[in-house]
């Protein structure tokens, strides 16, 4: 039996049928690379056979009576791989919109609760006879470090090559009853006063450094300070897809220029990018935009349970700096703070408090939350979600086919309605813009934005005496 953790549930309770809490990636492939051709009922049988005997993508999900803890996974005895790998073709002519178009819709649709949170689209017909796989992981299963480990079960180094990642050898634990998860529940309810008592001073220590490093200016941005724009508000289940290739060389040349971060040269593009893009819609706010930045603590982390092993920092995007080179130097400054800010929290710290998601009244008070439209009364918290990932150096092959492109989508929220999210790919970087339709109905616009405001900041660092 395996328990979820407070954080992988927590993205449970938080999916509402407009907030969906899946993550997607749209893998761009070359199937002339695949031995003997492509075949869809090939690809869907190498699939199975890759991804059959991996507990990830064959377990299911089991609530605990009354919900006093939260849920469990257990094998899926009937998984079926016709239920996960789907089949579609793009209408005429088989272009970017219609690929878009379509990869929103199906970003759109909740995956079914009563199967492994898991399925895959493969969809024929694109451009120069390419084929696009719409991957989509429910993050209750994976954050960007563990959905990365997944895919290399079916990633090779060559269309002839055996998988990254082989089948590991697990034991499979047996199934718990009713009454063992319900004693199991009763205990774990019955203990967590004395886990919030350990919380409650290492919590309060924290507070007070944070309110220090304030004062002395080196705290990192802190949330609920954001200015409003017009997608931050209550979202819709709509959902629009926009995506844009950037040369991984340029960013790497603005890094060295600059003396700053590939991380810093990425935020600063994309705080470039909303600039241009508000300020041509009358919207650009006096105050920069506050972005969440997801961290991974797979590495420091205590814990050993669960899929998510991740914090969050915030930070100014500097929409509110003309300059490119003047905005990533303030961007630099205000990242190498947060991160010092951030490494002094502890690694388990979010994971710790997310134990005491309470299953049932944390989905009912997101479902009041959504419907009393609270997002557009109190200051906002955050405007977007940036994620940057790295992401394989050379170049890989899904099942036989060589991946020309790899772009990530991530999930948006009440209150921020818009998620951008860059990862690097054999020398490129790829950018994928997911948001509510209504909130953001012309996405496209945005990411198109982005390889221009690379350009622009690499001629800045560039010009004479800069």
């Amino acid at each position: 039996m395996d328990r979820l953790s407070g954080l992988d549930a927590s993205f449970l309770y938080l999916e509402t049928p407009a907030q969906l809490m899946h993550v997607c990636g749209l893998l761009v492939l070359d199937v002339s690379t695949m031995p003997g051709g492509y075949d869809f009922e090939g690809l869907r049988s190498q699939i199975d056979a890759h991804v059959r005997e991996v507990p990830a993508f064959t377990r299911r999900l089991r609530r605990v009576p009354l919900g006093l803890d939260h849920p469990v996974w257990v094998r899926d005895r009937s998984f079926d791989i016709e239920r996960h790998v789907h089949r579609l073709a793009l209408p005429t002519p088989g272009g970017y919109r219609e690929l878009t178009d379509l990869a929103g819709h199906l970003a759109g649709l909740p995956l079914d609760r009563s199967r492994p949170l898991w399925e895959m689209w493969v969809v024929e017909g694109y451009a120069d006879g390419k084929v696009v796989v719409l991957s989509k992981m429910h993050h209750a299963t994976v954050d960007g470090v563990s959905g990365a480990n997944l895919i290399s079960h079916l990633c090779a180094l060559s269309a002839t090559d055996a998988p990254l990642a082989p089948v590991p050898e697990v034991a499979r634990a047996r199934e718990a009853g009713p009454a063992e998860l319900l004693g199991r529940g009763v205990l774990s309810t019955a203990a967590r006063p004395l886990q919030l008592a350990r919380l409650v001073s290492p919590s309060a220590t924290l507070v007070t450094r944070t309110v220090g490093r304030a004062r002395a200016g080196t705290a990192m941005a802190a949330p609920l300070t954001a200015p409003r724009t017009s997608f931050n508000g209550t979202i819709t289940g709509h959902r629009s897809i926009g995506l844009a290739d950037m040369d991984l060389d340029d960013v790497r040349a603005v890094k060295s220029a600059s003396g700053t971060t590939v991380n810093d040269v990425v935020l600063a593009v994309a705080g470039g990018a909303l600039r241009s893009y508000l300020q041509e819609r009358g919207e650009l706010p006096t105050e920069s935009l506050l972005a969440t930045v997801p961290v991974s603590v797979r590495g420091s982390s205590r814990r050993s349970e669960g899929a998510n092993k991740v914090s969050a920092l915030f930070t100014r995007l500097g929409t509110d700096i003309e300059d490119p080179l003047e905005r990533v130097r303030d961007l630099a400054v205000r990242n190498r703070h947060a991160k010092d800010h951030h490494n002094a929290i502890s690694a388990d710290s979010l994971q710790d408090w997310a134990e005491f998601a309470a299953p049932r009244t944390f989905g009912l008070a997101v479902r009041a939350y959504a419907g009393l439209r609270l997002a557009e009364r109190h200051p906002v918290v955050h405007n977007l979600v940036i994620s940057n990932v790295p992401g394989p150096p050379v170049p890989l092959f899904f099942v036989g086919a060589r991946i020309e492109a790899l772009y990530p989508l991530g999930p948006v929220f009440h209150g921020a309605g818009l998620n951008i999210t860059v990862m690097s790919n054999a020398g490129e970087l790829h950018v994928g813009v997911i948001a509510c339709r209504e909130s953001v109905p012309d996405v496209d616009d945005l990411v198109q934005r982005f390889p221009v405001a690379l350009a622009e900041l690499r001629e800045a660092v560039s010009a004479p005496g800069r």
